[in-house]
């Protein structure tokens, strides 16, 4: 709230309510939010009613449209018209696993099973956590999967998506052998998975801001729910109405909905979903969940996601060790490390393989249920959150 304060004090129903007497609220204030009481009460007695067609959506509305320094278009007939859309998993495999979260418009399950189908075939318990060369076939792994996310991946609804094409093994094999090499790739390309559309499009340019929430349960009866939610940009738009935040999602689009002739997958349309990296992932062995999974962390949450499932599969780390284990994060080609971490004695290592290596804090909010004879939970270090049941 202190380090926001010059973006949340420009709408006035959000400064007082984060700087009630003109100072940043700290830690152990009690914080009272009767308008958000009141929005949660409307839901529970009418459903989305209101909220999409009465007197919520007209709030959210006016607020759009009236807000100070960049009023926007939002209009009544985009409230009525948003409609929710349970979408099929995607699952892809892994050793003798099944890995399933959320397709288009998100990126996370693509994109972590791109990452684990490329890997399936290196022995990784062999070569364990400490060794360099795990880390390079991850971290190669992890571009080659972006490099595709980047081309191919929007709303489906808009654009037509390969989801099957891309996590085909035959065709994960084939990239997979571009690591083959022992050293960093100089330079990773989207490869050409099998599709029945033309695949004319050019690569993605949306900026993705981190903040978003993860949380997983497993209850009594069995039942698991991994859920990762988001308003984008630490307190989404800044504006409050009713009790709440609006998001920032529209930073998630590219704004650009050409590159040099050739039209990107994920530019901004109307109605359309932007692509996310929310990664919420349910492992599967013999039908039945054995890993509850998810964190926040912008387009960082697919190599955190990734590299626990490969920290609890491979290595053999139970939850709290699986999510406590030090980040390397390749995206692009520069290899984060978490700083301050057990990672960076790997930093010369990973330098003389041709990798730009950069220090930085990895803020992921992993949460992780490992399920067997009891369950084992482990809730991430580096944020809030803790790990409960009985």
């Amino acid at each position: 709230i202190e380090r926001d304060a010059d973006r949340l004090v420009r709408f006035g129903g959000t400064a007082a309510y984060f700087y009630p007497t003109g100072i940043p609220l700290k830690e152990g204030q009690t914080l009272r939010n009767p308008e958000y009481a009141a929005t949660l009460r409307d839901l529970a007695e009418n459903r989305t009613v209101n909220f999409y067609g009465g007197q919520i959506a007209r709030d959210i509305v006016h607020a759009v449209q009236t807000a100070s320094g960049n009023p926007g278009v939002l209009a009544m007939r985009d409230m009525a018209s948003y409609q929710v859309k349970e979408r099929a998993p995607v699952c892809a495999g892994y050793r003798e696993h099944e890995v399933c979260g959320m397709g288009p418009p998100s990126s996370g399950a693509l994109t972590v099973g791109q990452i684990l189908g490329m890997l399936d075939k290196y022995d990784l318990d062999a070569l364990g956590p400490d060794n360099v060369q795990s880390w390079r076939l991850i971290a190669d792994a992890s571009r080659l999967a972006f490099a595709d996310r980047g081309r191919y991946m929007a709303d489906s609804d808009f654009v037509p998506v390969p989801v099957k094409g891309l996590i085909d093994p035959e065709y994960l094999a084939l990239r997979a052998e571009a690591l083959d090499g022992g050293l960093a790739l100089e330079s990773v390309m989207a490869g050409m998975p099998a599709f029945d559309h033309a695949m004319i499009w050019a690569d993605d340019e949306s900026l993705e801001l981190p903040s978003t929430s993860h949380i997983s349960i497993v209850d009594s009866y069995g039942n698991a729910l991994s859920m990762t939610t988001t308003i984008e940009n630490a307190f989404g738009s800044r504006l409050m109405v009713n009790g709440f935040l609006l998001n920032n999602e529209l930073t998630d689009f590219s704004f650009r909905t050409h590159k040099d002739g050739v039209p990107i997958a994920n530019a901004i349309a109307p109605g359309k979903r932007p692509r996310s990296s929310m990664a919420p992932t349910i492992v599967l062995k013999d039908g039945k969940p054995v890993l509850v999974v998810g964190s926040p962390g912008g387009s960082r949450i697919i190599g955190y996601v990734a590299k626990t499932i490969i920290a609890h599969l491979d290595w053999g780390m139970d939850a709290q060790q699986a999510v406590s284990l030090a980040h390397g994060v390749n995206r692009f080609g520069t290899f984060d490390l978490e700083a301050g971490s057990a990672m960076e004695a790997l930093a010369p290592d990973l330098e003389a393989l041709g990798y730009k290596v950069n220090m930085r804090d990895l803020n992921s909010g992993l949460h992780v249920i490992a399920i067997g004879d009891n369950l084992q939970g482990g809730a991430d270090p580096r944020r809030e959150g803790v790990a409960l049941g009985e």
